[in-house]
């Protein structure tokens, strides 16, 4: 058996914090895939904010729901905009309850799509920051980096960067990646400390 993907151990990690009944933010929806998980795991009694500036991502993440028997899933809202956004979408009697937020960094990842419309590392450092706002202590932040494509390595320099700046007081931060090809996707997970 080998070691886990990263997209698996950001599930991993996600799963080990969001409880049913819990709240969690898909970041850069994409596909779907990370907000199906979360909608999953969160169940009925739990609570979804979706994210992706592409209404193509939002449609392909509508048609993935829309598979899955609605009593299983936790209601789930989606909004066409840039996750730096997050912290004014989400009503504030949410702000400080958040177990998860994913992040699915770079472009939408379909045969169709446009690859030139990658995330920018401008609004990800601001998403990220209103992230950790949200976060309630003990909840995780996920951000699986692709500095593999144009603009890629920048935006995955300046996250690690920034993860590493905190002080371990506000969170820990720590970095899942191979080590033999640096153009390989890796991933930065947060967890939320004591507010500050």
């Amino acid at each position: 058996m080998g070691f886990l993907s990263v997209l698996s151990f950001a599930h991993k990690l996600a799963a080990q914090r969001l409880q049913p009944g819990g709240i969690a933010i898909d970041a850069t929806a994409g596909t779907g895939a990370d907000t199906l998980f979360l909608a999953k795991t969160a169940g009925p009694r739990g609570r979804v904010f979706a994210f992706d500036i592409q209404k193509e991502a939002l449609a392909l993440t509508r048609q993935r729901l829309e598979k899955e028997p609605d009593e299983t899933l936790a209601p789930i809202s989606l909004h066409l905009g840039s996750h730096s956004l997050m912290k004014s979408t989400i009503p504030a009697e949410y702000h400080g309850k958040i177990s998860v937020i994913m992040f699915n960094l770079g472009y939408l990842p379909t045969e169709q799509s446009d690859k030139q419309v990658i995330t920018q590392t401008e609004s990800t450092l601001t998403a990220l920051e209103a992230a950790l706002d949200l976060l309630l202590p003990g909840g995780v932040i996920t951000v699986v980096l692709y500095p593999g494509h144009e603009g890629g390595s920048q935006e995955a320099a300046a996250v690690e960067a920034w993860a590493s700046a905190l002080p371990p007081r506000a969170a820990q931060a720590i970095m899942y990646r191979g080590i033999q090809r640096s153009d390989a996707p890796y991933l930065i997970a947060l967890e939320r400390k004591k507010r500050l």
